[in-house]
């Protein structure tokens, strides 16, 4: 099968990046890090794929994730909806102002030049070091604040950090968390927060890049390839939500950020080698 050359994308490769995507969402570690860098270090033809079309395979993969999202959160998003405010509006809006903000400025730009494993790695990095500060400051200097007071100016410091996670490797959800704890929220109370601030941006960003992938069209070669990544994406975020159960009994971000940094470090020594051939 030719590799990138007529936009080649193996069937089977397309259900592992879809079934890697459900937990890279959900987890503080970048789906989107992961989608990029795991075909570049494995050496799949994924990797040598026109940007665009990698790009509109993303846009495939969180169509799915974020239809099993509403699947599975229902009753959150139900709970949600009916206890509507004007504190929760606010909290909602300022989440939302900002990542759209930045994405109708700045996307394009990020899409070309923040997309290279250099780039992810440096993402991955900068993500590890805010989880680190974080969970640094002593529990006694945050005061605990319930998920019922976030207002406004929650959502603003939320939605500047999902503004922050265009940047591929810095992962939405792990500034959402570091943002929600600097804000003096709970571990717990955080991860509500983090994905009640994250379904309207993940549905929204996926819907208008849905509007201009149908538009695009998808190339015949590639149509079957998206609908596997798109199912495999759907059936490993179902398959993943007691990871976010997990999450909100208040565990440390300590190893994720472990483990992000040893993600980059072994992209950073990928490309030392590659720059020595």
């Amino acid at each position: 099968m030719p590799e990138s050359a007529d936009g080649a994308l193996p069937l089977g490769h397309a259900a592992a990046l879809g079934l890697l995507h459900g937990p890279a969402e959900l987890l503080p570690i970048s789906s989107s890090g992961h989608v990029e860098l795991i075909p570049w270090l494995a050496g799949w033809p994924y990797a040598r794929l026109d940007p665009e079309l990698r790009k509109s395979f993303e846009v495939a993969l969180h169509a799915g994730t974020a239809a099993a999202l509403l699947v599975a959160l229902r009753d959150e998003v139900a709970e949600a909806a009916v206890g509507l405010d004007a504190r929760r509006v606010g909290l909602i809006l300022g989440s939302l102002l900002p990542p759209a903000a930045a994405a109708l400025l700045l996307e394009r730009r990020i899409e070309r030049e923040a997309t290279s494993p250099g780039a992810i790695a440096l993402g991955l990095l900068a993500g590890s070091a805010a989880m680190v500060a974080a969970e640094a400051i002593p529990s006694h200097a945050k005061p605990r604040r319930a998920r019922a007071e976030a207002g406004l100016a929650d959502g603003l410091a939320l939605g500047l950090a999902q503004a922050c996670a265009l940047w591929p490797g810095v992962s939405r959800n792990g500034a959402t968390l570091v943002a929600a704890r600097l804000r003096g929220f709970g571990r717990e109370d955080a991860n509500v927060l983090s994905r009640h601030v994250a379904l309207p941006v993940i549905a929204g960003a996926t819907a208008l890049k849905g509007y201009r992938l149908a538009r695009r069209g998808v190339p015949a070669p590639l149509a079957t390839a998206f609908g596997v990544g798109t199912a495999a994406a759907f059936a490993s975020t179902l398959g993943s939500v007691r990871l976010v159960r997990t999450a909100d009994r208040g565990h440390s971000l300590l190893p994720y950020a472990a483990y992000r940094t040893a993600l980059a470090g072994l992209a950073i020594r990928r490309l030392r080698q590659n720059r020595r051939r």
